[in-house]
């Protein structure tokens, strides 16, 4: 990019999983370190699930400093001391749960405990295995009060990010670059990404599937704004007859 080191530009994203929306977004050059760049954007009060690109324990400890919380893919064969063993209830079975444990620390002894304080393991089925891929995945968090199942559920719910790179690629005009400048990208991004919150505000609800495919065929010259506009008033009507619905006293 700018013609400057190897080509390439990264997104770094901080996506709301209960919004099922953007709510930071940075540029970097693609050659750069996604743990160092996300130590830089941590804010209080939040749960960080993360993929096991991010199983770095100086970032674990870091997320605990800035008074948040981690939940992060181990390795499969991350060293941990053992403190308690806690027993599956039938909800946590049900939700591919196989063992929960609270470590006293993560690491060996020979190694420094960045973390600094006790964490809680879960081994959960990855039900959607490929082959060569683990059978069981190997779940951190610093939320030792959370019941297993809502901890493999968060967990499941990281891949809505992923979700949202194919909508932001395939429907918001970022599978290819229009610019090669920094600036240039940055434009195409943020705006992208100012579309994709426009959606979410006019409709108050993440896109659908019918949102989805609306917007191929407006892309594609098969559908007017009109209609798109009409989709988006149907959405929004919608959701406005739910919440009335919800506050409406039960008739006895």
């Amino acid at each position: 990019m700018d013609g400057r080191g190897p080509p390439g530009v990264k997104l770094h994203l901080h996506f709301d999983v209960i919004k099922a929306a953007p709510c930071k977004a940075r540029l970097t050059p693609a050659a750069c370190s996604e743990v160092a760049e996300l130590e830089k954007d941590l804010e209080p009060g939040r749960l960080y699930v993360l993929d096991r690109g991010y199983a770095c324990y100086a970032l674990l400890g870091a997320i605990l400093a800035a008074l948040s919380s981690f939940l992060v893919r181990l390795k499969e064969d991350a060293a941990f001391t053992l403190k308690q063993e806690r027993p599956l209830s039938e909800a946590a079975r049900k939700a591919g749960v196989v063992r929960d444990v609270v470590a006293s620390r993560l690491g060996t002894s020979h190694h420094k405990d960045e973390v600094g304080r006790a964490v809680r393991l879960v081994w959960v089925r990855n039900e959607e295995a490929r082959a060569g891929e683990a059978s069981v995945l190997l779940l951190c968090t610093d939320r030792l009060d959370l019941d297993a199942e809502l901890v493999a559920l968060a967990y499941r719910r990281r891949w809505w990010v992923e979700l949202f790179f194919r909508w932001l690629k395939c429907i918001l005009g970022c599978r290819h670059l229009l610019s090669a400048s920094r600036n240039g990208v940055t434009i195409q991004v943020y705006a992208a990404l100012i579309a994709s919150l426009l959606v979410s505000l006019c409709t108050g609800r993440k896109p659908t599937k019918r949102t989805f495919e609306m917007l191929c065929f407006f892309f594609a010259g098969m559908a007017t704004a009109a209609e798109v506009q009409r989709h988006l008033d149907k959405l929004a009507e919608k959701e406005e007859k739910a919440e009335q619905k919800k506050q409406k006293p039960n008739s006895s």
